[in-house]
């Protein structure tokens, strides 16, 4: 199967944003206020008010030179336990990879390339990220138990600067481990890759578009023939029909072309053949381009298609139609009003098949510098590691170490893709709207219990119309919780790059950024709030 990344717009991901602050500094609040009632009886609703106002006191009157003077601390201190001599195992692991990976003399391939960045992308977030687990976590625990936090409390320093300086301290050791480790591994795959294959280290930048599919007969259908494989990521389209594949890709103008005026197109499509014929003759397809709007079409010359590796087509803007005497302008004349281009994708042999993918076609504008692509999964990494500083800096404000290591490692696997999906299935879908198959907690005990169908429908009285809501309430508790936790499958940045593709800012490292900052506040509240009434000289 192809890489087909799983984007995140940036409207989705604006509304995740505002979740996370609501939900996570609401939850704060309320945890801080129990704490305060367990502990302090009646009395919490005055001592959380003056705690409230504690907090407004000290965002008013923090100090830029304190902050940075105790992040400063927090990364000597970080230093002098030895946490930079993960440069070493990251030393040992890159001299001795190449005997592992190397490839022996032989010819240089697409998937050594791909293998070699996976496994330096690999290599620093596996390396980086357990160092902040164990930094992070029992950075203010040894304080406190070592009661050097003590000097610190008495001077002027205040509780939310304490936060805040160990979250920038942190995270400036991990940025510069990062920093180091990245650079370190980009040279080390350009030097693994001979001079004559590092073309093969490439950053495309793509425009996707939308695929429909029109059936023999020329008739809009939602997919195109299944010829029987299981995975049924790809439609397939009968050649010497009226069946094609149609992309329509939008915000196409001048910029699109290069600088020779050509718009390269690159396609990656699959071929079936229903009977084998001439082995060794390529089956053939070809491009169509229409304009409704003029209700005009060019169809360019037949090409064969080449599986298993992308083809780019350089299309001049100048399309010349010789048997009509007209010459066609590819932006103007083709490019609707709403900035649409559409392309259609037919098979030329009779009785044979052509599959494809909305990936399998794009418009392929001029490539980046693979640095560029690199780095920009280097910073997805670099979202990751802070998302885990924040967690690991709060837990440690009201726990010990070792609990807050093991928290933070908690929510950090609760993060990933496998979670996210099992949460979906107990909501029963994206969202509470959708519903589920057989109802809540509750609701199903009671259906197995009685053995009724889920489809059956309960009976219309007050006893269950209370439990449905209850179930509704506890559904809508767990699908706020998968709102707020991060969803790191959109932070993991390295097949973009491993299959040669620009990393796109609107769709992923916009997204990445706006929920990374989502954290910083809820964090930073709930570690201030837990400083505030946690008891320093108890070990």
């Amino acid at each position: 199967m192809s890489f087909d990344p799983d984007l995140m717009p940036l409207v989705p991901a604006l509304r995740h944003w505002l979740i996370v602050i609501g939900g996570l500094s609401a939850a704060a609040i309320l945890v801080s206020l129990l704490s305060m009632l367990v502990i302090h009886g009646g009395k919490c609703l005055q001592l959380f008010a003056d705690e409230v106002q504690g907090f407004l006191t000290d965002l008013v009157s923090i100090s830029i030179r304190r902050v940075f003077a105790l992040a400063k601390l927090t990364f000597m201190e970080a230093y002098r336990r030895k946490a930079l001599l993960v440069f070493v195992v990251f030393a040992l692991l890159f001299m001795f990879a190449g005997w592992f990976m190397g490839n022996d003399g032989e010819e240089i391939t697409k998937p050594t390339v791909k293998l070699y960045i996976s496994f330096v992308l690999r290599a620093i977030t596996w390396l980086t990220l357990p160092l902040m687990f164990i930094l992070s976590s029992f950075g203010i625990p040894e304080e406190i138990r070592l009661r050097s936090l003590h000097t610190v409390v008495t001077k002027p320093a205040r509780r939310l600067e304490i936060v805040l300086g160990r979250v920038l301290g942190f995270t400036a050791l991990g940025s510069l481990v990062l920093v180091v480790m990245s650079v370190v591994g980009w040279i080390w795959i350009v030097r693994q890759i001979p001079a004559d294959a590092r073309s093969m280290l490439i950053c495309r930048v793509p425009v996707r578009g939308n695929l429909s599919f029109k059936d023999r007969n020329g008739q809009d259908v939602e997919k195109g023939i299944n010829v029987g494989d299981i995975n049924e990521f790809r439609s397939y389209i009968e050649g010497a029909t009226k069946a094609r594949a149609i992309w329509t890709f939008s915000g196409i103008g001048e910029n699109s072309l290069d600088s020779e005026g050509n718009l390269h197109i690159e396609n990656q499509f699959m071929a079936f053949r229903s009977y084998k014929g001439d082995m060794n003759r390529q089956l053939l397809f070809d491009y169509q381009f229409r304009n409704p709007e003029k209700n005009i079409t060019y169809t360019t010359q037949a090409w064969p298609i080449v599986e298993k590796r992308g083809v780019t087509k350089a299309i001049p803007r100048k399309l010349e139609v010789p048997s009509e005497g007209k010459t066609y302008d590819l932006i103007k004349d083709f490019v609707t009003s709403d900035g649409n281009l559409i392309v259609e994708v037919s098979c030329i042999d009779r009785e044979q098949y052509l599959g494809m993918a909305r990936i399998d076609l794009f418009i392929r504008l001029p490539d980046q510098n693979f640095a560029v692509g690199f780095f920009k999964a280097v910073f997805g990494i670099e979202m990751i590691m802070i998302l885990v500083v924040l967690m690991g800096v709060c837990a440690s404000t009201f726990l010990k170490g070792p609990i807050a290591t093991a928290l933070t490692f908690i929510l950090f696997i609760l993060s990933g893709e496998d979670t996210h999906k099992f949460m979906d299935q107990l909501i029963g879908g994206k969202s509470i709207k959708d519903g589920w198959q057989g109802g809540g907690f509750f609701e199903s005990i009671y259906r197995i219990v009685t053995h009724m169908n889920p489809t059956t429908d309960l009976p219309a009285n007050y006893a269950f119309t209370i439990m449905q809501g209850v179930d509704w309430v506890l559904t809508f508790f767990l699908w706020t919780c998968k709102q707020v936790i991060p969803h790191l499958k959109y932070f993991n940045m390295q097949e973009y790059v491993a299959n040669g593709f620009d990393v796109p800012f609107d769709q992923s490292l916009g997204p990445c950024l706006l929920i990374t900052l989502a954290y910083v506040l809820p964090c930073v509240l709930l570690g201030f709030f837990a400083l505030r009434i946690r008891e320093l000289e108890s070990k």
